[in-house]
């Protein structure tokens, strides 16, 4: 399958999904949903493509996305580019829009530079649902 470029426009909601490789059908998952909801999403897996720089496609990503979300699984949750990526959208702004998901991980779990971000449970993926698209809303605006 090819992968698509995202070329996100100024009038686009970006949600950045960050997560482990091996939770890559989540991530898929979550995106789905998500673009039926009439965001768009970034995922590296899907929209980089080989001979890409991948930090610097990354960061740039980071910036021009709206918020974060990152999925919290127990091979996600210590790994190092995960926690890179959560850091970058952090450092954008003290008050940037980072969502986890938790799948299998328990809240104590949830990496320090994240704790205070609001969280959910995965059943409750429907309720991150309707929060963004408050939140597109309030963008839009």
């Amino acid at each position: 399958m090819a992968k698509r470029r995202i070329r996100a426009r100024s009038d686009d909601y970006l949600v950045f999904v960050s997560h482990a490789t091996q939770d890559k059908w989540l991530a898929r998952t979550f995106c789905e949903k998500i673009e039926e909801h009439g965001a768009r999403t970034f995922r590296d897996d899907r929209d980089l493509d080989g001979g890409d720089r991948i930090p610097d496609a990354i960061r740039k990503k980071i910036i021009q996305s709206n918020e974060l979300l990152v999925v919290l699984t127990p091979e996600s949750v210590a790994r190092p580019w995960v926690l890179i990526e959560v850091g970058a959208a952090w450092g954008r702004r003290r008050d940037a829009r980072i969502i986890a998901i938790l799948c299998h991980v328990n809240f104590d779990r949830i990496p320090d530079i994240i704790d205070a971000k609001k969280a959910y449970n995965i059943n409750d993926f429907d309720a991150y649902l309707e929060s963004m698209k408050k939140q597109m809303a309030r963008w839009r605006r």
